[in-house]
Parts: C-alpha cells; sequence; structure tokens
C-alpha cells in the first residue's frame, strides 16, 4: 500500500482559453506532472492537485467564473499573464483572494515548475487537515476524536426514544448541536425544532413565551399568540440554561411534562400537545436541589437520559477539523477564498487552552478570516501567541501529543508533503511516520505522497 502511494501521480489542470499552454505539456508530462488541458467553462476541476490558468484581461472584469472554478477545485491556483495586465486594483484584488501565485509571460519552464512544486506542497497540506462535509443529519458535529465518535454512537441512541434528555457541559461545547443532532436522527426529523435561552427571556415574559397567551390576556394582548410549545407540536423543544428557570416556571413545565397539555395565558382550555424535551445546563443542578434554586421533582423528570459534552482542551485531534470547517464557513462573509493555516496557526491552536471551547474557535476563526492580510492565517491574525507552551492544567499525554502534531506539521510544510523526506528529517522510517498520521488523523482519503 505505501508503494502504490509513493507512485501517485501530480495531476495539473491547464485552464486556457488560448491553447497557449500547450507547448509546454510535454515538458511538464518529463518532470513527472499528469496534465489535462481544459477551457474556462469544461465541467469540473476536483480532481486535480494544482490549476494553472491563463489571465486574460476580460478575466478580470468578469471575475465570477473564475472563482467559482477554483472553490469548486479545492485546490491551489497559479495565474499565467502578461505583464501589462499586472496594474490595477483588479489584479491585485483576484490573485491576492484567490490565487496562490502568478507567472509572468513569457513562459520560463524552469521557474514556472517551481511555483507549481510549491503549489503542490500547499495543496497536499490543506488536505492534511481538510474539512469535512457541510454538516447534515447525524454530521452535525464535527471531529475525529475518540470522544466525538463516542458521542454520534450515543446520540444514535437517545434519538430512537421519546424520552427527555438532559445535555450537560460547559459552555460553548456544543450542547445545542448535539439537541439538534438528536432531533436529525429521531424519528421527529420532519416536525418543528424550536430552541430557546430560559436565561435570555425576562421572567414575565417567559410563561407566554413558552405556553402562548389568549387576547386580553394581559395589557398589551391585542390578539392570541401560539406558545414556543404549541408551535413546536410533533418536534423537539430545547430549553437551553434550563438551570436560570424561575421556580414557578418549572412549575408550569413540570406539569406540562407530566400531562402533555398547556393551557396559555388567560385561557381555560387544555390544548394537548406531542413534543419531546431537550434540555441543557452548564450549572450544577445538583447543587441547585439542594439549594433549593431548582425542583427536585423536575431534575428527575429532565434527567431521564443524560449527555456529558466534551470541552475543546480534551479532544485536542478535533481543532484542525473544526478550524478549517468555520473558515471554510466564514470565507463567505468576507467574500474571499477560505485561507489556509499556516504550521504556526496550527501550532497555537492546538496549544491553546480554549476556555470558551468550540464557540471560542469560531470566533477566533471568524477574525482571522477577516484580519489575514498574507495568503496564510496566522497565529496574530487569530489573537493567539506564536511563542512558547504557556502554563495551563495539561497532562504529559496531552504536552507529548502537542508537540508529535507540531513536529509532523513542520516536517510536512517543510517538504512538501513529500512522505520520505518528511521521515527523513524527523528520524523515523515511512512505516513509523503514516502510523503517526493515522494517529492524528492527518491521512486524507486519497493521500498523495512521494
Amino acid at each position: 500500500m505505501l508503494e502504490a502511494l509513493a507512485r501517485t501521480e501530480r495531476r495539473l489542470l491547464i485552464v486556457d482559453p488560448c491553447n497557449e499552454c500547450e507547448k509546454l505539456i510535454p515538458i511538464l508530462r518529463t518532470s513527472g506532472w499528469s496534465v489535462e488541458l481544459r477551457g474556462l467553462g469544461e465541467g469540473c476541476a476536483a480532481h486535480y492537485d494544482v490549476g494553472l490558468l491563463r489571465l486574460q484581461s476580460k478575466h478580470l472584469h468578469s471575475q465570477e467564473p473564475i472563482k467559482q472554478l477554483i472553490q469548486a477545485s479545492g485546490t491551489e491556483w497559479i495565474a499565467a499573464l502578461s505583464p501589462d495586465l499586472r496594474q490595477g486594483a483588479d489584479f491585485t484584488g483576484l490573485i491576492g483572494q484567490w490565487f496562490f501565485d502568478f507567472h509572468t509571460l513569457p513562459f520560463d519552464a524552469e521557474r514556472l515548475q517551481f511555483g507549481l512544486g510549491r503549489a503542490l506542497g500547499m495543496s497536499r497540506m490543506r488536505r492534511i487537515t481538510a474539512p469535512l462535509p457541510p454538516a447534515q443529519d447525524n454530521q452535525l458535529l464535527v471531529g475525529n476524536s475518540s470522544d466525538i465518535k463516542a458521542l454520534h454512537v450515543l446520540l444514535g441512541k437517545l434519538a430512537r426514544t421519546s424520552s427527555p434528555v438532559l445535555i450537560r457541559g460547559e459552555s460553548g461545547t456544543g450542547k445545542e448541536l448535539v439537541a439538534r443532532t438528536i432531533h436529525q436522527l429521531s424519528g421527529r426529523r420532519q416536525g418543528p425544532f424550536s430552541a430557546i435561552n430560559c436565561g435570555a427571556i425576562a421572567a414575565n415574559l417567559i410563561q407566554s413565551e413558552l405556553f402562548g397567551h389568549e387576547k386580553g390576556a394581559f395589557t398589551g394582548a391585542h390578539q392570541r399568540q401560539i406558545g414556543r410549545i404549541e408551535a413546536t407540536d410533533g418536534g423537539t423543544l430545547f430549553l437551553d440554561e434550563i438551570g436560570d428557570l424561575p421556580l414557578d416556571m418549572q412549575t408550569n413545565l413540570l406539569r406540562f411534562m407530566q400531562e402533555m397539555s398547556i393551557e396559555r395565558v388567560g385561557g381555560r382550555q387544555a390544548v394537548k400537545v406531542n413534543v419531546r424535551i431537550l434540555a441543557a445546563t452548564h450549572v450544577d443542578l445538583e447543587r441547585a436541589v439542594a439549594q433549593g434554586r431548582f425542583r427536585e421533582d423536575l431534575y428527575y423528570r429532565l434527567n431521564v437520559l443524560q449527555v456529558q459534552t466534551s470541552p475543546l482542551r480534551q479532544r485536542v485531534q478535533d481543532i484542525p477539523l473544526l478550524a478549517d470547517y468555520f473558515s471554510k464557513s466564514y470565507a463567505c462573509e468576507v467574500g474571499r477564498r477560505p485561507r489556509p493555516f499556516s504550521a504556526a496557526a496550527v501550532t497555537a491552536m492546538l496549544l491553546h487552552p480554549w476556555p470558551g471551547n468550540v464557540r471560542e474557535l469560531a470566533n477566533r476563526v471568524r477574525r482571522g478570516q477577516v484580519m489575514a492580510e498574507g495568503r496564510q492565517i496566522e497565529p496574530e491574525d487569530l489573537g493567539l501567541s506564536s511563542g512558547a507552551i504557556e502554563e495551563h492544567s495539561a497532562s504529559l499525554d496531552e504536552c507529548l501529543f502537542l508537540a508529535e502534531r507540531k513536529a509532523l506539521d513542520m516536517a510536512l510544510l517543510r517538504n512538501g508533503w513529500h512522505i520520505t523526506q518528511a521521515a527523513k528529517m524527523l528520524g523515523v522510517s515511512r512505516a513509523t511516520l503514516y502510523r503517526l498520521l493515522h494517529k492524528h488523523h492527518m491521512l486524507a482519503d486519497t493521500p498523495h505522497s512521494a
């Protein structure tokens, strides 16, 4: 298998409306490239390692087809262009945001191959932490760690029932995503999913918000209002921060869960509702019960099944996957292609303790897409230090894992994902390097190595 990987060819797509690049093909093939020549609108470019585009002046004024091509390919591109096109903001914006590099005509085969080699190395580095496809159904939770894999198995079991589930974990660990995943996997997936933050609604409004009200029930109630519970009939209601629910509302919620019927504020008619309740909290409910801040009977009613989300610091190997996932998501906001993370940025993210968990990671990646000025996102763009390891509570195993990952990242980056050279740099055999890559989930489905 290793020998087969070593013989994997380097695939180059040339997009040239004028066929000026045709004379380069024999030279590139002699150097080991598998080359295909196409026009700009001739099909998908998703199966190539590097792309070369003959850029013309008309492309600067109508950039959308080029952006769509690059976005669909998921790889690095080099633009070949005449010197006169290098002037103006259109050129700077297009090249800076969408291309890895550019090559000024006339063609210099040696210089071009050097640029293609660098683009190939970056393309393969990007595949090391390739993001998962868009989240849907049971793919809402991104990650390959043992914690996430075990969570997927657990949620699959919980989705088969209609029992309440209490989701516990630190702030920012994705408790709402867990609830949405349970809903998407359940038989209620065709019904509505409604999420409400119990701590974000004023105490005098939360009863009306949950149960609805009749016309004239109170000042300002000019018409009947359906509550969130009734509107979620046939689906799943997620009550976030359930520990912040006022005591009188806890009584009303308990009655609803026992009888599966509600009464709107100002109404006398019981309305039957079929809703599954999922609740989440980051507070110690047992202590809240002991202190009289949370009803014991409601606690036991909610705590039929339980899920515990893991903090990000306990699943470090998921950080690159999550970062790339958020990078692709937020790049659209700033109207640019997702920038890759430098090796220093990956290391900084692996070493950061993430007190805000996944929510903090998402916000830092969002900041990085906006602040980055180079071709890669650097630690400073994320607001992280690129210096030495800061003191934080980490086990010896965690420190060794991070150091090992850093060494692999640097060796692969410096050697353009060339397995033999990276193994030599690290002082290990090829077989050992492949074992380490599998351990850190750094091999894509179709890895390219030499």
